[in-house]
């Protein structure tokens, strides 16, 4: 019998759903965005897909994958329930000192996100464990029980408890659990020394804030998601993906949102690599474009870059150093507000600008007639004849055309141009913004991503990947089958998996390898227990270890995988070696007889990977294609549109063209061939004359 599986990753403009069957047959739809109610969108889209397949939620024995931005949205809408704070005594202010750095020296503007726990709700206590776990004073269970009290008759539902070096222990953390149990059960306890046992108090207090903010949200959501699922007939309790790439069981995953944070982007980049193996193309840039935001990813040999902490809310202008610090293992990806819903506008300088500003699902932009009024990338695509509004959704959402124009028109008035000049302008904008982030991106990484190939995907980003490519000196763009609903496809071919980190700072040659086989004891367990409850049976789990390390007085450290279990190969100057060379790589030197630390173990649990893919569909026999007006740089050209599903292996198209699907629209520039790949990708090369 055919098998399902069923995965839905919420986006901030489009819900996508897609249900793939054993034998490669693939159903998807798009659906707007409910953000007053996630679960209405997310359902609807599974209908969609369950009628467009004929078949019932029974039959749907595979798994249930979910991506969502429930977290995200509660960070930056700032709608949490009342959250507290517990911390040592004399500590009462980290998150408003936070690490005392300035992210930009020169600059008296600067602005910092607002703390997530306000100080009326942070609360301290007389406790103290020393910087090698001794337990110099225990918490006193009298004085826990008088702040429990104090947080219940205050309305706090959730607490984040960190307390000074209990990364190292945390047995006074534990105490505070036990006690909150007792006297104020209905409060939820996340501690440090759990969701965040790493060194630096600002970033292990930062991340434990964000986890019990979101906590009360997350819970109440996931387990109806899965009631819902359960009502409805379907027998897989869900899966959701984290921000590490991997997936975990909903339970577990509802008590650690903060690893949820960078879900569905997550998911992309992981379908990149998937198809980088595919291809066999081992370094590439994925890039994912959607209604809300860009993101762009570096693959590289076959592998996500990956980071210990990224920034949440980044307040001024985007800096990295302006938003809430998380200290989670998470795709490494940069993410802008560039996407569809993106607004258009003139600046104080007189200077076209999109976003971050954007509509969204609701009004959305003007074109979806939803009472948007500012002008949006999308619109432009409208104005410009890239997207035709009769189409769009495969007609299913009919598209104002005429009042897309009238809004570009009113924008072009402001900047002396034709409302196709100002959409052009738009189009150019953008794709100058996303390109830029990927430049700096890659570049801050010691990568050249010149001549990388493009993987596109997102509702939008086929639209304008090509020219992204041209600005990022790429000659090659890919745009795969499902490209509009990749994401979503990606929870599908990941994983499940989880990574943990302890601190044990020590210098390499004074490792106690006793206490390292404990630490990666204790990891090893916890990621066996997550796995076993995302279904994956002890036999198929496997596990990855790291390292960081930093030269002897050193702030940052450097991330390095070892190719052995430490608690076996006790190699010190194995270690050593790879540390100085992955050191010389991103920094051109080594600094020879300076004595190394060690600073955190890392473990990496996880599940085999799934082997599902998508079939190729596509008809034997070329359909002649239509055509409509394209305003191309200024100029009003003729351009050639196919239908994605009646294009032939190996077909090749000189561009300009447009090829459409249902869900999205590919645009390919003048000075580049489209040819069609026997598995149904499309690849445009860019020409030798043109590049």
């Amino acid at each position: 019998m055919t098998r399902y599986a069923l995965a839905i990753d919420i986006g901030g403009t489009f819900t996508d759903a897609v249900l793939l069957a054993d034998d490669g047959r693939s159903f998807v739809d798009k659906t707007l965005s409910t953000h007053a109610n996630l679960l209405e969108g997310l359902f609807r889209g599974v209908d969609l897909v369950l009628g467009r397949a004929g078949i019932a939620p029974a039959d749907v024995d595979d798994v249930v994958v979910h991506a969502t931005t429930v977290v995200t949205n509660a960070l930056i809408e700032r709608k949490g329930p009342p959250t507290g704070l517990i911390l040592t005594k004399g500590f009462a202010d980290i998150l408003y000192i936070r690490d005392e750095h300035r992210y930009d020296m020169y600059d008296p503007q600067i602005e910092f996100a607002e703390p997530l726990i306000p100080a009326e709700r942070t609360f301290t206590l007389d406790e103290r464990v020393l910087a090698g776990g001794t337990v110099e004073k225990a918490a006193a269970d009298a004085e826990i029980a008088d702040i429990a009290r104090r947080c219940a008759d205050a309305g706090i539902v959730s607490v984040a408890v960190c307390l000074l070096n209990a990364y190292r222990n945390g047995a006074n953390e534990a105490r505070v659990r036990e006690v909150f149990a007792e006297v104020a059960p209905s409060i939820h306890v996340s501690l440090s020394s759990e969701i965040a046992p790493q060194m630096r108090e600002y970033l292990r207090t930062s991340t434990v804030a964000i986890n019990a903010f979101t906590v009360p949200i997350t819970r109440p959501y996931l387990t109806a998601f899965a009631d819902e699922l359960k009502r409805r007939g379907f027998s897989q309790q869900p899966l959701i993906m984290l921000s590490n790439g991997g997936v975990l069981g909903a339970e577990r995953a509802g008590l650690h949102p903060v690893r949820m944070i960078e879900s569905g982007p997550a998911a992309g980049a992981l379908v990149a690599c998937y198809f980088s193996r595919l291809y066999g193309i081992p370094d590439l840039i994925s890039f994912d474009m959607g209604g809300t935001t860009a993101k762009a990813c570096m693959i590289q040999n076959h592998e996500p870059l990956v980071t210990s902490t990224f920034e949440v809310d980044r307040r001024y202008r985007f800096k990295p150093g302006s938003g809430m610090p998380i200290t989670v293992p998470s795709i490494d990806m940069i993410e802008i507000g560039a996407g569809g819903g993106s607004i258009a506008r003139v600046d104080d300088l007189g200077l076209l600008k999109t976003g971050p500003d954007s509509a969204g699902s609701e009004p959305g932009p003007v074109c979806y007639g939803r009472g948007g009024t500012g002008p949006c990338v999308t619109d432009a695509d409208v104005v410009l004849g890239i997207i035709d509004p009769d189409r769009f959704l495969g007609g299913d959402m009919m598209l104002d055309a005429d009042a897309a124009g009238a809004a570009l028109e009113g924008l072009g008035k402001s900047l002396g141009l034709s409302r196709e000049q100002a959409a052009w302008g738009v189009f150019e904008v953008v794709c100058e913004q996303m390109a830029s982030a990927a430049r700096t991106h890659a570049t801050d990484r010691a990568i050249d991503y010149r001549g990388l190939p493009l993987l596109a995907f997102g509702g939008a980003g086929p639209v304008h990947a090509c020219m992204v490519a041209e600005l990022v000196d790429s000659s090659q763009v890919i745009y795969p089958p499902l490209a509009s609903v990749l994401s979503a496809f990606g929870t599908l071919v990941t994983p499940a998996q989880i990574d943990l980190v302890r601190s044990n700072v020590v210098l390499l040659d004074a490792i106690d390898w006793a206490s390292v086989t404990a630490t990666i004891d204790d990891m090893v367990a916890e990621g066996t227990q997550a796995l076993r409850e995302a279904g994956i049976a002890n036999a198929d789990i496997r596990f990855r270890h790291g390292v960081d390390l930093r030269y002897l007085g050193q702030q940052s450290e450097v991330r390095i995988d070892l190719p052995f279990d430490p608690r076996q190969n006790r190699e010190p100057d194995a270690i050593r070696e790879l540390f100085e060379t992955e050191y010389a790589a991103q920094y051109g030197l080594k600094l020879d007889g300076m004595a190394i630390e060690i600073v955190n173990w890392r473990t990496t649990a996880s599940g085999p990977t799934p082997q599902r893919g998508a079939a190729a569909d596509g008809d034997t026999a070329q359909a002649a294609p239509g055509e409509r007006t394209v305003h191309l740089r200024g100029a009003a050209t003729r351009v050639p549109v196919y239908q994605r599903t009646s294009l032939c292996p190996e077909q090749q198209i000189a561009g300009p063209v447009i090829v459409e699907e249902r869900e999205t629209t590919i645009f390919v520039l003048p000075g580049w061939t489209l040819r069609v790949h026997h598995d149904g990708s499309l690849f445009a090369n860019r020409d030798t004359e043109a590049a």
